[in-house]
């Protein structure tokens, strides 16, 4: 397709996403070659997680189309119902947009939705963070299966780039870039501790102040979530001299329940806990540089924490299997185990080593060797038929 235009379309369905998504979604819309499309859909249409809709348009973007799939439950069922939703409403959106390849990051349940659209009608896909590990997830699964549907692939690291070939994949069609996360970690424009501050409501002068965001382990029948969640909160009472900021967890299954454990706790601790549906990338960013330490059982906290020099705290399951620095703490799901973990992180030797900012996902120029991997997917098109790479 050299010489023509190219339309590259971004399906992106969570704050977290987005804000990964968006500057090579921005480096895209720079090129003269490049018609940027946006697809939002799930979270992002929800009020009950901050309409972040409306933090896509005003960094400047226009959404092409938006695809609701509102859940209707807390459980697994009522996710693949909305799987189902979102198969239709993509199906109805790329047949009108009609680009030229898809752009999706990760493997949430909805992106197999998008994916297996975009895979039936033969629009290439070029699939963001393949071949990680996550066992504490359904997500890992559905990973694996959206490297399958892709044409092309982008991978956080080279052990990442060896598994997604160790899959079938072509080596050619599999660019080790590093993680868009850890780029973002040193290239957002933050903001000043006293506005950042004052958006919150916290007084980063007075207070150490600990980051915290914990999903539903999904593939964790034994345990409830909200027992989950009330060990670690039980473990953050212990440390009643940091001020907390809490995101809202993802709308995986069993998520509304850790939601209404979660206000009722900030609401029990008026000053001292934070509760916010959605930071955005500027907000977090922020947050993270001004934070002592990071606690949960998000990606975010593995990839991205290390190289804004916080320690972290990762609790259970759900990210084993990750590559991780050594600045992550992986702990247990008790109490004893969390309050451990924390003190280690709080500890002189870990601020320290934090602070050197080693992180596996980090490469030069992550941006740029994306933005020029999409270009020349781009430019090949049309794909060739894939075929199976035997090692």
């Amino acid at each position: 397709m050299e010489g023509r235009r190219h339309k590259i379309c971004f399906v992106t369905t969570t704050r977290a996403d987005w804000g990964l998504l968006m500057p090579l979604a921005r480096a895209l819309r720079d090129e003269p070659s490049v018609d940027v499309q946006i697809v939002a859909a799930n979270m992002h249409l929800m009020e009950r997680y901050g309409m972040t809709v409306d933090e896509i348009r005003s960094a400047g973007f226009t959404v092409d189309a938006c695809v609701p799939m509102d859940v209707e439950g807390d459980d697994e069922a009522s996710r693949v119902h909305a799987m189902a939703r979102c198969l239709d409403g993509v199906a109805d959106a790329l047949a009108r947009l009609r680009p030229d390849m898809a752009v999706l990051l990760g493997d949430r349940y909805e992106m197999l939705a998008v994916a297996s659209a975009a895979a039936v009608m033969l629009i290439p896909i070029v699939h963001i963070a393949g071949g990680e590990i996550s066992e504490g997830a359904v997500d890992d699964s559905i990973r694996h299966a959206i490297t399958k549907l892709s044409t092309y692939h982008l991978t956080a690291t080279e052990p990442y780039r060896r598994r997604v070939i160790q899959m079938g994949e072509a080596p050619d069609r599999v660019v080790n870039t590093g993680a868009i996360g850890v780029w973002n970690a040193f290239n957002t424009p933050l903001l000043s501790a006293q506005e950042l501050g004052r958006q919150l409501g916290i007084d980063f002068a007075a207070s150490k102040v600990a980051v915290v965001t914990y999903h539903p382990v999904t593939t964790d029948s034994a345990v409830t979530p909200v027992d989950r969640v009330r060990a670690m909160l039980d473990a953050l009472d212990a440390f009643p001299s940091l001020t907390y900021v809490i995101t809202y967890p993802n709308n995986d299954a069993r998520g509304e329940q850790i939601i209404a454990l979660l206000e009722d706790y900030a609401a029990a601790r008026p000053g001292r806990v934070v509760l916010v549906r959605s930071l955005g990338m500027v907000r977090y960013q922020t947050l993270l540089s001004l934070a002592s330490l990071v606690i949960g059982n998000s990606s975010s906290g593995i990839v991205e924490a290390p190289s804004a020099g916080v320690p972290t705290v990762d609790i259970g399951i759900r990210q084993r299997g990750r590559l991780a620095a050594p600045s992550v703490i992986h702990c247990g799901d008790s109490t004893a185990e969390i309050e451990q973990a924390i003190a280690e992180a709080l500890s002189p030797r870990m601020q320290e080593l934090a602070a050197r900012r080693e992180n596996p996902y980090y490469k030069p120029d992550t941006l740029g060797l994306m933005t020029r991997a999409v270009l020349d997917f781009a430019r090949a098109l049309p794909a060739a038929t894939k075929k199976f790479h035997d090692l």
